[in-house]
């Protein structure tokens, strides 16, 4: 797997399923929590390693808001966006969708129209010096409720304030207790004004929440979609209408969402021939990143490097990004992949 694992760190990758707070490595959140020493978050990197061990989803939705609470002001949203971009771009990756929760920082008291120029100003300095291109997910905080709905909806869709680089709507937070159909329309309006939908479903309840989101929810990629597995005619479903799964493998283990990664699904999408993509969702807090991700998946799928590029390829493919973007990436990934198997 060495050679395997330095192909992947080279690899062009689009990542679809990545939280902003989520991402925010040690030293980010080190320096966030320094800012803010009214936190109970460890300013120490390496005391957050057993800050972020989880005992189940529930508790790590409790450490989550503890990092959230970090992020305070629109300098905190700028250091973070930008800091993170510097760490995708570290892995090779070209173009990223970050799932932002605005309603967390706006009702913090964060500005919300400097919370998106932040934003803004982090993306598009990201891009003229890494060459990472990001776009936004507005995802609702399920927890929050109905209230939170209607604001990140507002936010989204008001011309005046919806950022430039926003091209999705999600719906993530605890699953238990949250059913999908009552965010119906918050959803077909923010699908009315453009925006994709790519809502979180069956990570931690079964495969009927997976149905909720296609049916209720309009969704065109799955977050997670981890039970989906259960259900054979939903398998047979999302591969013959081409909805992506976002899979995130070392994720769902951390949560507990799934015990092992030998019992992780992944083999079961891949068969059933639904299209895959391979995400890290939270990196730091799960310690890991994509590079791993894609070697956790080509271990359980037994890639070599034509299959891992592949995936590579599937992120591209189910991206928002335009066409002479996906265009442009696809062509990097077959041509660096040509050129080290020539190599080899």
């Amino acid at each position: 797997m060495t050679d395997l694992h330095a192909f992947i760190a080279g690899l062009p990758k689009a990542e679809l399923h990545v939280h902003h707070v989520g991402s925010a490595s040690p030293r980010i959140v080190s320096t966030l929590a320094a800012r803010h020493p009214d936190s109970k978050v460890p300013t120490d990197p390496e005391a957050l390693a057993d800050y972020f061990t989880f005992t189940d989803f529930a508790h790590f939705i409790d450490v989550y808001l503890s990092v959230v609470d970090l992020v305070r002001t629109p300098e905190d949203v700028r250091l973070l966006t930008f800091e993170v971009a510097r760490d995708m771009a570290r892995q090779n990756v070209r173009y990223a969708e970050l799932t932002i929760t605005p309603y967390s920082s706006v009702r913090r008291g964060i500005d919300e129209y400097a919370f998106m120029e932040a934003i803004e100003d982090a993306r598009k300095a990201a891009e003229a010096e890494f060459g990472t291109v990001l776009r936004w997910c507005f995802d609702i905080p399920g927890e929050a409720g109905l209230e939170s709905a209607e604001e990140t909806v507002r936010l989204a869709t008001t011309d005046t304030i919806r950022p430039e680089g926003l091209v999705s709507f999600g719906l993530g937070g605890p699953e238990i207790g949250v059913p999908r159909p009552q965010f119906k329309p918050y959803f077909d309006r923010a699908i009315a004004a453009g925006l994709h939908s790519v809502p979180h479903a069956g990570e931690t309840t079964g495969p009927g929440t997976v149905w909720d989101a296609l049916v209720h929810l309009g969704a065109e990629r799955i977050g997670h979609g981890t039970t989906s597995a259960q259900d054979p005619k939903l398998l047979a479903h999302l591969a013959e209408h081409r909805i992506p799964l976002e899979v995130c493998p070392t994720s769902n283990i951390a949560t507990r969402a799934v015990k092992t990664l030998e019992e992780h699904p992944i083999r079961q999408f891949v068969d059933a021939g639904v299209v895959v993509t391979v995400n890290s969702d939270d990196p730091p807090m799960f310690g890991t990143d994509l590079n791993t991700e894609y070697a956790v998946a080509a271990r359980l799928l037994d890639l070599d490097e034509r299959g891992v590029a592949a995936l590579a390829r599937n992120a591209v493919d189910a991206s928002f990004l335009d066409e002479p973007g996906k265009t442009r990436i696809a062509a990097e990934i077959d041509t660096y992949t040509d050129t080290w198997l020539a190599r080899a």
